[in-house]
Order: structure tokens, then C-alpha cells, then sequence
């Protein structure tokens, strides 16, 4: 194909040097969002005279139809063009003839491709959202089936203290509620036009950006030319977000992994989101969260890649900006992949509630309510916290538990304990006793369910 910057020079590249030079084995998949900045480009340019009425819908008809034989796979792209900018215009002049070639009145490459790339990522990250929001849901509804459910909640991956299962999960779903609501926050810096700006110094002809802008549903546009063809903050910035999503999902599938485990056995995977081994019969292991915890580095590299890439260049436009896009896109497709998933996965695993409720039952994790228990009777917490931990050295070294110490032992710690001390420290009320905000308590998580209920209703989330 000849290169539409043919003119200054030859427009002849070295075969090897051209392939480098070219960016559509992965900027192809703009094409849809390339045709829609097109149009609205052409009939800004026929509003303000600057375009015939003629040369404009034959114009927009062509685009049309070259959407239409692309999605159809009546044309296929021709991967020796340079991008997939340069394709379609190609073809709608080979479609059109001279009237193709006022397309790009009043345009760049540069204002061209910034905007059909937050075109994509516009689309892209609603699509993620949604991913997002289904996941949500399906924790939600997991908790809500085990409200009840008594496990050990873990510091340093030792048995801690009581919660229920439901406001375990619960605190992913904060995670990825704040995880929409950065997606969302980004979306909204990024959906400004920068359509306009052309190469660098914007143009001479009397163009109406807001128009454009109006037409592909942008807020705004952007304020400064120059700034509008040689930043991807937005791409950094999204690339931020699905690098936190990432990291909430590897810390959520490494604990999907240890429950799964016979060391554990909290949770048992369905079938389908497990393989087995080559040698050993008995296996089923978690590949696919395993997965993710890797995919999680990949997303990682994407955003230091963009940001090392961005960090010295000068304005305005550079090639070196090229490179962006596989790494946006990357970081796109990984995100989704592993919600996709995720979400069935956290739907139909098994809770083993009786190995959580049994695990709950050992480690002494109602100790800090032995503690609390003699606190409230009048003695310091600090001297109560030693007292308790003189009794659960005793309890190690008789193999006692808590709750199987007699009481005439625990008297001959202090006077201040009486019967009453075994309903205090059963782990049923340990759980209902915490009433602080926020907690595991009943009418907390309660709460907590209808924070989640809410966001789920509303389509942009909580306000």
C-alpha cells in the first residue's frame, strides 16, 4: 500500500523497517471507533462549509459501508497499511476517489488517534465495569447465603480472632466497589475530545471542536493542543486501576487457593474452574487462580512500560507513543479475562462450613475476649492481656482449650472469673459481641450487605 505520506520523500521503506514502523496487528481493533471519529469529523466539516453536503454523505456512506464489510468480513484489512487509520482512509478512497481524500481536512494522524483511543478505552472500560459489578454481585450473594458462618479471621496468616465468613468476603467487595469507582473517576478525565487539536498547533480552518466532541459523546474538550496530542495520562491512569483491580483479585484468589487446599479445606472448587495432574490422580488443583496471581505481574509491566515509555519525551507528538496502545490493550484484555473468570468461580464454589467452624474452634482466637471479659470487671487491659496469655501457655502445655479450662483453674488466675465467662468467650458470641461499625457483628454486616445492595442498584454506583 502506498503511504499516504508519500511526497516529502519516497514513501519506500526497507520491508523490515516498515513492518517495525507499522502498528495495525494491534491497532486494528479501533477500526469501529476510527469510522464513528470519521463521521463526526466529516459532518462537523460539512456544517461549517468547509465540505460539500455531496462530498459528505457520500463520504459518510462510504464509511458506513466499509464498517459494515469489516464486521461482515466482506473486506479484510490489509495488514501491509501502516495503521488501521490509514487503512480506512485508503480504502474509502479507493471506494470514493478524490472525495476520499477530504476526509482528513483539518485533522491529524496525532488528534486522530488520541481520540478513537479513548474512544476504545471508553468502551472498554464500561465493559470491564460491568464485569466488576457482576462480580460484586456474586460475593453478595455468597454472603448473604453465610451470614453465619464462624472461621478465623488471620493476621500474619495466624489465627486471629472470630468473624463470619460473609464479612470476609464482604471486605472484597469494599475493594472492588472502590475499584469502580477509580474506573469511573478515570472515565471522566479521559472523556474530553482532543479532536481539533490536529498535529500539534490545531488549524486554520473554522472547525467546531465542541460539535465533534457533542457528536461522540464527550464531555468537553481539551483545553491546549499541544497537550492534547502528547499526553496518555489516561492510559497510565486506567492502567493504575486495573493494576489495583489485579491486585485485589491475586490477594483474593491466593486465599481461594489456601482455602482449597487439604491443609485448609474451607472451600471445595467446582469442576470446571480446576484441572488435574498428569501423574498424580488425586489432584485438583486451582490453575486458574494461579493464573491470575501471574497475570496479575503482566498488568504490572503493562503500566511501568507506559509510564517509563512517557517519561522523557518532549512535546508535542513522539513515535515512541506507538507503544502505548499493546500495553493498554493488554492490560484491557487480561482485566477481563480474569473477571470473567472469577465470577462463576466465587459463584459455584462449596463452603465447607463446618472445616471453618471447626478451625475457628482452635488457636485461641477468643482470647482478646477472655481479656476483654476481665477488662470490664475492673482490670486493666494491659494486665488482662498478660493473664490471658499466662492461661493459653497453660492451656498449650495440658492440651486445653479456652473453653475446656475449669473454671477452678481459671480461679486461680483471679477471683474475677465466674460462670458466666463461657458464654462470653463461645465464639457464636464473640462474633455478636463485636457491635462496633463495620465489624463482623450481625447488624453490621447487615449494614454492610445493604452498602453493597445499594451500589449494585444504582448504575454508576454510589454516589
Amino acid at each position: 500500500m502506498e503511504k499516504m505520506w508519500a511526497g516529502r520523500s519516497s514513501g519506500k521503506l526497507d520491508r523490515a523497517a516498515d513492518d517495525f514502523n507499522s502498528s495495525i496487528h494491534f491497532d486494528s481493533r479501533m477500526a469501529k471507533q476510527d469510522i464513528k471519529g470519521s463521521m463526526a469529523h466529516a459532518a462537523m466539516l460539512a456544517a461549517q462549509g468547509i465540505l460539500s453536503q455531496d462530498d459528505y454523505h457520500r463520504i459518510a456512506k462510504g464509511l458506513s459501508e466499509i464498517l459494515t464489510d469489516l464486521q461482515s468480513g466482506a473486506l479484510a484489512i490489509d495488514m501491509s497499511a501502516e495503521d488501521i487509520h490509514m487503512f480506512i482512509e485508503a480504502e474509502l478512497t479507493r471506494r470514493l476517489g478524490d472525495v476520499g481524500k477530504r476526509l482528513h481536512t483539518a485533522r491529524s494522524r496525532n488528534d486522530q488517534v488520541a481520540t478513537d483511543l479513548r474512544l476504545y478505552l471508553r468502551d472498554e472500560t464500561a465493559e470491564m465495569m460491568r464485569a466488576l459489578r457482576e462480580l460484586i454481585a456474586a460475593i453478595y450473594q455468597k454472603a448473604s447465603e453465610n451470614t453465619d458462618v464462624i472461621l478465623p479471621g488471620y493476621t500474619h496468616l495466624q489465627r486471629a480472632q472470630p468473624v463470619t465468613f460473609a464479612h470476609h468476603l464482604l471486605a472484597y467487595a469494599m475493594m472492588f466497589i472502590r475499584d469502580a469507582g477509580r474506573l469511573s473517576d478515570a472515565v471522566k478525565r479521559m472523556n474530553i475530545s482532543p479532536l481539533g487539536a490536529c498535529a500539534l498547533a490545531g488549524t486554520t480552518y473554522p472547525i467546531d471542536r465542541q460539535m465533534t466532541a457533542a457528536a461522540l459523546g464527550f464531555d468537553g474538550v481539551t483545553q491546549n493542543s499541544m497537550d492534547s496530542v502528547s499526553d496518555r495520562d489516561f492510559c497510565v491512569e486506567l492502567l493504575s486501576a486495573f493494576s489495583l483491580i489485579m491486585m485485589h483479585l491475586s490477594r483474593f484468589y491466593e486465599e481461594i487457593i489456601l482455602w482449597s487446599s487439604w491443609e485448609f479445606s474451607f472451600i471445595e472448587l467446582d469442576d470446571a474452574y480446576t484441572t488435574g495432574s498428569s501423574i498424580m490422580p488425586q489432584k485438583k488443583n486451582s490453575d486458574m487462580a494461579e493464573l491470575v496471581r501471574g497475570k496479575t505481574g503482566r498488568v504490572y509491566g503493562d503500566l511501568i512500560g507506559t509510564l517509563t515509555m512517557l517519561k522523557g519525551l518532549p512535546l508535542a507528538y513522539n513515535k515512541d507513543m506507538q507503544e502505548d496502545k499493546e500495553s493498554i490493550f493488554d492490560g484491557c484484555d487480561t482485566v477481563k479475562a480474569c473477571l470473567s473468570v472469577f465470577t462463576p468461580m466465587i459463584s459455584t464454589m462449596r463452603v465447607k462450613k463446618e472445616h471453618m467452624k471447626e478451625a475457628a474452634g482452635r488457636g485461641f482466637i477468643n482470647a482478646t475476649d477472655l481479656a476483654d471479659y476481665l477488662t470490664k470487671k475492673g482490670m486493666p487491659f494491659r494486665s488482662a492481656y498478660k493473664l490471658v496469655g499466662e492461661i493459653v501457655a497453660k492451656c498449650i502445655a495440658v492440651g486445653k482449650t479456652l473453653e475446656t479450662l475449669s473454671l477452678s483453674e481459671y480461679q486461680t488466675y483471679s477471683e474475677l472469673f465466674e460462670k458466666d465467662l463461657y458464654e462470653e468467650i463461645s465464639l457464636e458470641t464473640c462474633v455478636k459481641k463485636r457491635v462496633s461499625e463495620g465489624g463482623p457483628g450481625p447488624d453490621s454486616v447487615k449494614e454492610q450487605l445493604r452498602y453493597v445492595a445499594c451500589f449494585l442498584e444504582k448504575p454508576e454506583g454510589l454516589s
